[in-house]
């Protein structure tokens, strides 16, 4: 049945999705912009994105006359922003940092990634209208977008933190990190390459591995999103995997390695070899999972898109 909008919105609202704020300058110069969860990509070439936009909202007229339009995909830091573009308040833009974009959008500091776009079409939809823009500018910063879930905001990043904070025995953290389609791989000890691994102590959370890895590595980790989870039977330790970004700078120790010529063969953890391997396959793909089980045999659930 779909005769009770509300139950059909509720039943939209078990889909999870990130959270974008939409801007664009009216007819003045001014910056305008509201919250949206109507978001996706559509297409790489040419390089399209859409937004839907209510008829009834009091942005319609401004953003369906515009020259192109901005989205902002907030990240997890970013509650405050996302209820204020929610809201009437007078200045939205005054409770955040932002700058002009290439083509003209208002972009903000901070954000996961932000996408200036001209207007490419705008396609009617019922009491909607779909707004195609094609991407003139980007910016990905690698940090964990912020997500949305009936009707209320879910952070995958510090949920996970939490729960590291707070486990039980002996756990292992580990990051396949990230830099300009390189990963950084470490001395294993015994001539070989592996993951940046710490033993994580019981007070311990996510900042025992950004510590490990911006103490002997050199530059800063950025911990995105869980990868693999998965207990080695032979020592009894559990390891907790991440996907990471790794920051700029000249590394002290271990070496980038580009991700499809990966040292596989001097590799000698199996657990590592597979990590490496599926992850390799995956950004080729453009999808993630996160893998369950041991060393040996698991699962893997996809659960994420490459941002």
């Amino acid at each position: 049945m779909t005769s009770d909008p509300r139950a059909l919105r509720d039943a939209f609202g078990a889909f999870l999705t990130g959270v974008t704020v939409v801007t664009t300058v009216d007819a003045t110069g001014a910056p305008i912009g509201f919250t949206a969860n109507s978001f996706t990509s559509v297409s790489l070439d040419p390089p399209l994105l859409l937004v839907c936009l209510a008829k009834t909202s009091r942005n319609y007229v401004t953003l369906t006359g515009a020259k192109g339009f901005g989205v902002n995909i907030l990240s997890e830091a970013q509650k405050d922003v996302s209820n204020t573009f929610a809201r009437p308040v007078e200045d939205r833009f005054a409770a955040v940092e932002w700058t002009s974009g290439p083509f003209g959008a208002p972009v903000f500091a901070d954000v996961a990634a932000w996408f200036d776009c001209s207007t490419h079409d705008v396609v009617d939809a019922g009491d909607h209208v779909i707004l195609v823009g094609r991407v003139e500018a980007f910016e990905n910063s690698g940090k964990t977008g912020l997500g949305y879930a009936r009707g209320g905001y879910f952070t995958p990043t510090m949920a996970e933190r939490s729960l590291l904070a707070n486990a039980d025995g002996s756990l292992v953290l580990g990051a396949v990190a990230e830099r300009d389609g390189n990963i950084l791989l470490v001395e294993d000890g015994k001539g070989g390459w592996t993951l940046p691994f710490v033993e994580k102590a019981e007070s311990d959370g996510m900042d025992a591995l950004e510590a490990y890895v911006a103490g002997a590595v050199g530059p800063a980790l950025q911990p995105g999103l869980l990868y693999s989870v998965y207990e080695d039977t032979k020592t009894g330790r559990q390891h907790v995997v991440y996907r990471a970004a790794l920051g700029e700078g000249a590394l002290k120790s271990g070496q980038l390695f580009p991700l499809q010529a990966l040292p596989i063969d001097a590799i000698a953890d199996s657990a590592v070899r597979d990590i490496l391997k599926r992850y390799a396959q995956e950004c080729t793909l453009g999808n993630f999972g996160v893998y369950f089980g041991n060393q040996d045999k698991g699962r893997v659930h996809a659960v994420a898109t490459k941002g």
